[in-house]
């Protein structure tokens, strides 16, 4: 049985860049650091063929705990749901009309990043409310 030390979450995306930028403001993530004989991610992209120039970029958790982003140009567009989504968990601990708040809140603040809010899954017997959102290119996830 192998054991997995890392997990890595991979987009699909018209844009690698941007949906990097998005996620980064969103988690608190940063680029991984420059390649050696590199003065910046920009000269490192630059130094490849021009079909591959922005075709990939990633992210990571400046605390090594979180798993790493990485967003892979792809030619097709975004067609149907996703199949996997994140969750980003704003509400932990919170119930009622204080969870809705904060997610609310983070609604807000990811609007101005160019996030969409979709619907608000209202709390039920067995779950609390969370907030169904697409990035900047239409990757649903959910505030929770």
């Amino acid at each position: 049985m192998a054991n997995v030390k890392q997990v890595q979450v991979t987009f699909d995306c018209a844009n690698p860049q941007a949906v990097a930028e998005f996620w980064k403001a969103v988690l608190g993530y940063v680029d991984p650091p420059i390649p050696p004989g590199f003065d910046s991610w920009d000269a490192f992209d630059a130094s490849l063929p021009a079909e591959s120039r922005g075709s990939t970029w990633a992210c990571q958790d400046p605390d090594g705990v979180g798993p790493r982003l990485f967003f892979q140009r792809v030619p097709e567009a975004k067609t149907v749901k996703n199949r996997l989504h994140l969750d980003v968990r704003v509400g932990v601990g919170l119930t009622g009309d204080e969870r809705v708040s904060a997610l609310d809140a983070e609604a807000t603040r990811l609007e101005a990043l160019g996030a969409r809010r979709l619907y608000l899954l209202p709390a039920d017997e067995e779950n609390e409310a969370c907030l169904v959102m697409q990035d900047v290119e239409g990757n649903e996830f959910c505030l929770d």
